[in-house]
C-alpha cells in the first residue's frame, strides 16, 4: 500500500485549569492511537495541537486570581504540556495560540476570507455582563432553548435539539460566571456568512455517508437548515487583532476565540515545519491530493470542526457561493474525518471540576499505570456513546485483562523460556494447531488494523485481548512444563510459538499501551525505541519568552504494523511483571476522596 500523509489533530484544550480524564478521553487518546497506528503503518503522521489561551472566559478567571491573562495562560500551557506528555501522548508538535506565527496565521485566514467577500461588518446586539462591562461568550450565557425548550441550552447551541442559537435568541438567558441577567448592546461586529456554504457543505458532508460515525454526520446535515452568520469578532482585548486598518489599533476589538482556534492545527502545522528546518514542510498534510486529516474533539465541538472550520477552508480557497480566489497561503484541504466521542460520566455523574466530581490526569497518574487508563479509553471509552468510568469498573478490567491475560501471558511465557530453555528457542515440528494459532495471530493485524483505520478503538481493542486469550488457553492446554523430561522438543516448539504469539501481541497492543509494548519488546530481545515517546522542549519565538512544547522523533522507532518472526537464539531473562494487580479496596478509597473533595 502507498504510504499518504496522515494529520491527526486533537482539539485545542483550553487553558483555564489542569486536564481530567474526561477531557483526554474524547480528543486527546484516540488520537494518540491513531497516529501511533498510522506510524506503525509506514504513513507520515503529523500530530498537532495546543493550549487554547484567548477569550473571555481567561479573562474572567484571570481577573478572579488578581493576574493577568498571560500569567493565567503560561501556567496552565505549562500544566496541561505536562499532564499530557504523561500520558504518552505522541505529538509532533503541541504549542499555543499565543504565538506571533499563529497571530499570523489567522490574521491570513481572515483577511483570504474578507477578500473573498465570506467576512462582513454589521451592527448587532451583544451580551455584555452588567457588573463588568466586559462582552460575555456565548458559550458562557445559559437559558431556554426558543426551538425545543429545552432549560440549559447555551447561547450558541442547544445541546437538546442541535440548533444553532445567539445569545439574544435564549429565554431568561443569563450568565454561567455569575448567573446575573446580561444586557444587550448595540456594537459593530464582523460575520463569517455561512449560508453562503450551505450548497458546498451539503455536497462535502454527504460525500462522507459511509465513512464518518452516523452520529457526527446525522447531526452536521441537520445543521445545514438553519445556518446563520456567524459573529467572528467581540468587544475585548485579549484575543488576536483585527488585521483590518481603522481596526488593527482598537484596544477592545478583537477576533472571536473560537475563530482562531480552529486555525491553530494549520498554524501548529506552519510552526512545526518552522522549527524543523523546512519552512514548507506542512504542505504535504495540508495540499496534497493524497493527504488525509483527522480531528478528534467531543461531541460539543462537532459543529465547529463538521460546519464552521470546513466552511472557513472552503472560504479561504475561493469555493463558496460568492467563488474567489485561494489565500497567499494557498488551497487548503478539508478534513478527511471528524471523529467525535460522546461524553465520559464519572460514576453516574457529569465530571465537573467546580463541583469536585473529577480526577485529573496528574492524581490519576501519581497512584495508577497510564497504560491502565489508556486501555480503560480505548475498550469502555465514549466511542459511540456516553460511558460512565466507575473505579470498580477500572480495577476489574485492569485485573482481569491487564494483569490476567495479557500479564499473566507475557510474565508465564517469557518466564518458562527463560528458565527452561534461557532463549527464544528454535520451532522444531510444528503441528496443525500451532500453524492455525499462529496464523489468526497474524490475520489479527488486518482485522484490528482495519478498526483502527476507522476509528473504532473498541472493536479494536476487544479483538486483540480475544487474541491474547486464545494464546492464554494455547498455553495452558499444550503444558510445556510437563514436557521437560519427556518431549523437550515438544517443550521447545510450543516455548517457541508462545513467544510468538507474546511478540505478536506486543505489536498489536502498541498504539494502546507504547509503554507496556516497549518493556516487551526489551524482554524479547529488543535494543532501542519501539515505539517512540514524546518529550518537552523549552523554546522561545526570536528570543521572547520562553515556553513548553510537546514533541519527539517518532519515525526511527522500530514498531511495525505486522507479524514479525521472533529470532532464535535471543537470550532471555526473567521478566518483571507488566502491571500491578489492584486490591479491591482501590474502589472504597477512590469513592471515599470522591466524597470528600
Amino acid at each position: 500500500m502507498t504510504s499518504r500523509p496522515i494529520l491527526a489533530c486533537a482539539a485545542w484544550p483550553y487553558a483555564n485549569g489542569p486536564r481530567h480524564i474526561g477531557h483526554v478521553s474524547g480528543f486527546g487518546l484516540p488520537c494518540d492511537m491513531f497516529a501511533r497506528y498510522q506510524r506503525m503503518c509506514g504513513n507520515p503522521v503529523l500530530m498537532v495541537s495546543g493550549t487554547d489561551e484567548h477569550g473571555t472566559p481567561i479573562q474572567v478567571q484571570a481577573d478572579a486570581e488578581g493576574v493577568t491573562a498571560r500569567e493565567l495562560a503560561d501556567r496552565y500551557n505549562r500544566v496541561i504540556a505536562q499532564d499530557l506528555h504523561g500520558l504518552d501522548m505522541s505529538y509532533d508538535l503541541f504549542t499555543r495560540t499565543t504565538t506571533r506565527n499563529h497571530y499570523a496565521v489567522v490574521q491570513d485566514l481572515f483577511l483570504g476570507l474578507y477578500a473573498n467577500g465570506y467576512i462582513f461588518a454589521r451592527k448587532s446586539l451583544g451580551a455584555v455582563s452588567p457588573s463588568t462591562g466586559r462582552t460575555l461568550p456565548d458559550r458562557y450565557i445559559e437559558g431556554t432553548c426558543p426551538i425545543c425548550g429545552f432549560d440549559g441550552a447555551r447561547g450558541d447551541q442547544c445541546d437538546n435539539c442541535g440548533n444553532q442559537l445567539d445569545p439574544i435568541d435564549l429565554i431568561n438567558p443569563r450568565s454561567k460566571i455569575n448567573g446575573e441577567t446580561p444586557a444587550f448592546v448595540e456594537t459593530e461586529q464582523f460575520f463569517l456568512d455561512l449560508p453562503a456554504f450551505a450548497d458546498a457543505l451539503g455536497t462535502w458532508l454527504q460525500s462522507k455517508s459511509g465513512q464518518w460515525r452516523p452520529n457526527v454526520l446525522k447531526f452536521s446535515l441537520n445543521l445545514l437548515a438553519d445556518l446563520q452568520p456567524r459573529a467572528i469578532t467581540r468587544d475585548l482585548d485579549w484575543g488576536v487583532p483585527i488585521p483590518l486598518d481603522d481596526w488593527r489599533d482598537l484596544p477592545d476589538k478583537r477576533i472571536y476565540v473560537w475563530f482562531d482556534a480552529v486555525i491553530g492545527y494549520l498554524s501548529a502545522s506552519i510552526e512545526w515545519a518552522r522549527r524543523s528546518g523546512d519552512p514548507d514542510a506542512w504542505r504535504a498534510w495540508w495540499q496534497t491530493p493524497e493527504a488525509e486529516s483527522y480531528y478528534f474533539m467531543g461531541k460539543d465541538n462537532i459543529v465547529f470542526h463538521a460546519e464552521i472550520w470546513p466552511a472557513m477552508l472552503l472560504g479561504y480557497n475561493g469555493k463558496g457561493a460568492r467563488g474567489g480566489t485561494p489565500g497567499s497561503l494557498g488551497a487548503l484541504d478539508l478534513p478527511a474525518e471528524v471523529v467525535s466521542s460522546e461524553f465520559l460520566k464519572m460514576e453516574g455523574r457529569k465530571f465537573s471540576s467546580s463541583r469536585q466530581v473529577v480526577i485529573y490526569v496528574r492524581d490519576f497518574l501519581e497512584r495508577y499505570d497510564v497504560d491502565a487508563l489508556r486501555y480503560y479509553v480505548a475498550v469502555a471509552g465514549p466511542e459511540s456513546q456516553d460511558t460512565d468510568f466507575t473505579w470498580s469498573e477500572f480495577v476489574r478490567r485492569t485485573n482481569d485483562e491487564l494483569v490476567a491475560n495479557w500479564g499473566n501471558l507475557v510474565n508465564r511465557t517469557v518466564s518458562f523460556a527463560a528458565r527452561n530453555i534461557g532463549e527464544i528457542p528454535a520451532a522444531g515440528d510444528l503441528t496443525d494447531g500451532d500453524r492455525a494459532l499462529l496464523e489468526r495471530s497474524s490475520a489479527a493485524f488486518a482485522t484490528v488494523g482495519e478498526s483502527l483505520g476507522r476509528c473504532r478503538f473498541k472493536a479494536a481493542s476487544t479483538e486483540v485481548m480475544r487474541t491474547l486469550a486464545e494464546a492464554n488457553k494455547y498455553l495452558s492446554d499444550e503444558a510445556p512444563w510437563k514436557l521437560r523430561e519427556s518431549d523437550p522438543a515438544r517443550m521447545r516448539t510450543i516455548s517457541h510459538v508462545a513467544l510468538q504469539l507474546v511478540d505478536d501481541g506486543k505489536t498489536l497492543l502498541t498504539p494502546f499501551l507504547p509503554r507496556s509494548s516497549q518493556q516487551v519488546f526489551e524482554m524479547l530481545g529488543g535494543n532501542g525505541i519501539w515505539s517512540g515517546m514524546p518529550r518537552i522542549d523549552e523554546v522561545d519565538e526570536d528570543g521572547g519568552p520562553a515556553y513548553p512544547v510537546i514533541t519527539g522523533d517518532y519515525r526511527s522507532a522500530a514498531a511495525r504494523w505486522e507479524s514479525a518472526p521472533i529470532r532464535p537464539g535471543t537470550p532471555l531473562a526473567a521478566p518483571a511483571p507488566l502491571f500491578a494487580k489492584l486490591d479491591p479496596s482501590v474502589v472504597d478509597e477512590e469513592l471515599a476522596r470522591l466524597a470528600g473533595a
